[in-house]
């Protein structure tokens, strides 16, 4: 056995979980996500999902991406750069770039390979990467390959913000990195606020938007637009693994930055291109969108009324103001345990451990879709209040 093979030999960490029959990871879903999914042979609710919109699964969207296979076949053969442009591609960057109110917008593969990608070229070794220290893996690994220098401030701390600011050399690029929606604790970036920072301090703005499109803002345009600041933000992203009920992700900005990432980011020249029929579901998701607002109405009736009966049942769910309800349990093992009594009890939800949170605050996920009911919701707070009362998580 070589040395390679001796250093993962050690690595035992997940069969801990595993012996105790509390591993929550890779469970096997045999149907297609929705409110109720089927696994090991029987349903259970699913509030583990990303798919806000309720669209995954769609007949709309899935009809979509079956006419692209019969027009343009399974794959692209090739990267964005070299033969693996379709016109489909073009149409929906177009579509995103109107959407997000930005001259232009470049359609990646996937929503990590873009804030990997761009994050690692857009400030050079003069300039500055200013963080929130909660943004998300694919972020912190985007400033990580950049030669800039890399600053964090504390979790929507506007203060510590300005104080990282008041390090950077005035005639530097500083770009402020934030997700808008926080992916685990469900709570918004404080926008307005460093907007005003950003002007203060001539700075820019990149923003994730992973989370609040089809959530927040006009026809879904994400936090952004939520807050009237899409103007004052330099580079928006965007995913298709949520809300668009597809897989990939985009960046939106003004013409000029475009041009320099599409001749220039590696995450996009050097990965095949998206397939057809993942960029038609997410432009039919997008177009079903724009045309059904009642599809976010419903998201938010259901939202609204999951945040109520959790806060009524005692449950401490942060500072939360999207689909996102963290249920805290500020433990590692009784999280893994929450997660394994929900399964069984018919409640499928995921659990945040380090390194996704702090140690003291860990958590389980309980997320909506436009598509949940009121009724389904409820068997679920009596579910996990049951297992939570009996944990000593909650009186």
């Amino acid at each position: 056995m070589g040395l390679l093979q001796e250093k993962f030999k050690q690595y035992r960490e997940p069969q801990k979980y595993m012996a105790a029959d509390v591993y929550p990871y890779f469970r096997e879903i045999t149907g297609k996500q929705g409110t109720e999914v089927e696994m090991d042979g029987h349903k259970v609710l699913m509030f583990g999902s990303n798919a806000y919109t309720g669209l995954t699964g769609d007949p709309r969207v899935e009809a979509a991406a079956k006419a692209a296979i019969d027009k343009y076949g399974t794959g692209c053969a090739g990267s964005r750069f070299l033969n693996g442009t379709l016109d489909l591609h073009v149409q929906l960057e177009k579509e995103l770039a109107a959407f997000e109110g930005k001259d232009e917008a470049l359609v990646f593969s996937t929503g990590f390979s873009v804030n990997a990608g761009v994050l690692a070229i857009v400030c050079g070794r003069e300039d500055y990467i200013i963080c929130d220290d909660r943004n998300h893996a694919s972020i912190v690994d985007g400033r990580r390959l950049s030669f800039a220098t890399c600053l964090k401030y504390k979790h929507n701390d506007m203060e510590d913000l300005e104080k990282q600011l008041q390090k950077c050399r005035p005639e530097s690029i500083k770009m402020i990195v934030v997700d808008g929606v926080f992916s685990m604790e469900g709570d918004l970036a404080n926008l307005p606020e460093i907007v005003r920072l950003k002007k203060k301090y001539n700075a820019s703005i990149y923003v994730d938007e992973a989370h609040g499109l089809g959530v927040f803002g006009k026809e879904g345009r994400g936090v952004c637009d939520h807050f009237g600041v899409t103007d004052d933000v330099d580079i928006i992203m965007g995913t298709f693994s949520k809300s668009l009920a597809s897989i990939g992700g985009f960046v939106a900005a003004d013409f000029d930055t475009i041009n320099y990432l599409r001749h220039a980011c590696r995450t996009y020249i050097f990965s095949a291109s998206n397939t057809p029929a993942a960029t038609a579901a997410a432009m039919e998701a997008l177009h079903i969108i724009r045309r059904e607002p009642e599809r976010m109405e419903r998201l938010w009736k259901v939202t609204n009324y999951a945040l109520k009966r959790f806060r009524e049942e005692g449950f401490e769910i942060g500072d939360t103001e999207s689909p996102i309800i963290p249920l805290y349990v500020r433990d590692v093992a009784k999280t893994f345990l929450v997660t394994k009594l929900s399964y069984d009890a018919g409640v499928f939800i995921n659990p945040v451990i380090p390194p996704a949170c702090a140690p003291q605050d860990t958590l389980v996920r309980f997320a909506l879709m436009a598509t949940h009911t009121e009724e389904q919701v409820e068997r679920g707070v009596q579910a996990l209040k049951k297992i939570f009362v009996e944990q000593g998580i909650i009186k």
